[in-house]
């Protein structure tokens, strides 16, 4: 697995790094059970004032933060500061509400002779982090914040294309205070996954990505009877009814499908829109998207980012055609995306039938499904 930093605008190759060995991933999963020993004993105002630090210097460097991630996954400069800013907040909030949600709970009995029942939340030990690149920082932070303010410490297998920005979480918290081994970034191949599951001290997995990269981790989980959560694809809807301010929901709805790139899990990949609105409703959208500006994602001019990579646009065009192979309509939209780096036209697909299997394909790109429905009176 080729960890590279690629920029997805100028396609050129800015860095790499090599993948971890077996010895160095051995050696992490050594240093992370150590620190967890100290860890768990630390208390909540210990955990919360290195978070709180996290958050701090966060903020202080969001620039270089924010241009690692435009650099190396070709998010928008503004959209990157922002989520710079998602993952200080994320911080704090563990800062503040970590003790409280973790405090021993009394549950009812049937028999108040039998005693109490207390429900005691205890840290697990070192758990494994698999994490994608569309919210390379926040994806971090939404597991690292909360598994360190109870107690755990983590391991992580980014994805390859943003080997920089997992390096820089991994210098971020050595620079909070955290003890060494308690984050430790791996530059880990496919097949360290299982050595690592299958170390007795690591007690859990979370993964985010495809539903191919899901089964096959939470195959390897169980059948290590390691705990595991799957956060994977999806096709979120976006409902437009009669009543709709149209003008309000258009200008959302191209924000919400070409928001990151239109590489977001819960963004609006299938718009559903009622009958007697649906024309007027596509003609404000076709307006909307070919008002977005395609360009240099550090230019504050561009409304419209690059994909991850030039594999992911890859992706997503073959998707497109395929669609239209199997009945479906595409429409490009808007002016010529630039010839260079990772960009995808921005594209609307219609008349997608119940019998195209593209109707439950998630389109991680700048592609919109759009779905004309009658309603029926119930008597």
């Amino acid at each position: 697995m080729a960890y590279q930093t690629i920029n997805p605008y100028s396609s050129e190759t800015l860095a790499n790094f090599p993948d971890a060995t077996d010895a160095e991933v051995r050696t992490a999963i050594v240093g992370a059970h150590e620190a967890f020993l100290g860890w768990r004993n630390t208390s909540f105002a210990e955990r919360g004032q290195i978070l709180q630090k996290a958050a701090d210097i966060l903020r202080r460097d969001s620039d270089a933060y924010a241009k690692l991630l435009t650099l190396e996954m070709g998010k928008l400069f503004s959209e990157a500061k922002a989520e710079v800013e998602l993952s200080a907040k994320i911080f704090e909030y563990y800062v503040r509400h970590a003790e409280a949600l973790l405090k021993p709970e009394k549950l009812p009995v049937l028999d108040p002779a039998e005693g109490d029942a207390v429900l005691v939340h205890e840290p697990l030990g070192v758990l494994l982090a698999i994490e994608p690149w569309n919210f390379p920082y926040y994806q971090i932070a939404r597991i690292l914040a909360p598994q360190l303010a109870a107690g755990n410490t983590l391991l992580l297998k980014h994805a390859s294309n943003v080997p920089q920005c997992a390096a820089a979480f991994e210098k971020l918290m050595a620079e909070s205070g955290l003890p060494k081994g308690a984050f430790k970034n791996l530059y880990a191949t496919r097949s360290q996954i299982e050595l690592i599951l299958n170390d007795d001290r690591v007690h859990g997995v979370a993964l985010t990505g495809s539903e191919s990269a899901g089964a096959v981790v939470a195959a390897q989980a169980g059948k290590a009877l390691k705990k595991s959560t799957m956060e994977l694809g999806g096709a979120d809807a976006f409902v437009v009814l009669a009543d709709a301010d149209l003008e309000k929901t258009t200008k959302w709805a191209v924000f919400g499908r070409h928001w990151n790139g239109g590489q977001v899990c819960v963004s609006s990949k299938r718009m559903i829109i009622v009958d007697p609105v649906y024309d007027a409703f596509l003609d404000g959208y076709r307006k909307g998207v070919a008002g977005l500006v395609a360009g240099d994602p550090f230019d504050p001019k561009t409304t419209l980012a690059p994909l991850s990579s030039k594999g992911a646009a890859d992706e997503v065009k073959d998707k497109i055609r395929e669609a239209v192979k199997l009945g479906a309509k595409a429409e490009e939209v808007g002016p010529p995306v630039p010839n260079r780096g990772a960009f995808v036209q921005p594209t609307i697909l219609t008349d997608v039938g119940e019998d195209n299997p593209a109707r439950y394909w998630e389109f991680f790109g700048p592609v919109s499904m759009l779905f004309r429905f009658q309603t029926q009176s119930c008597i």
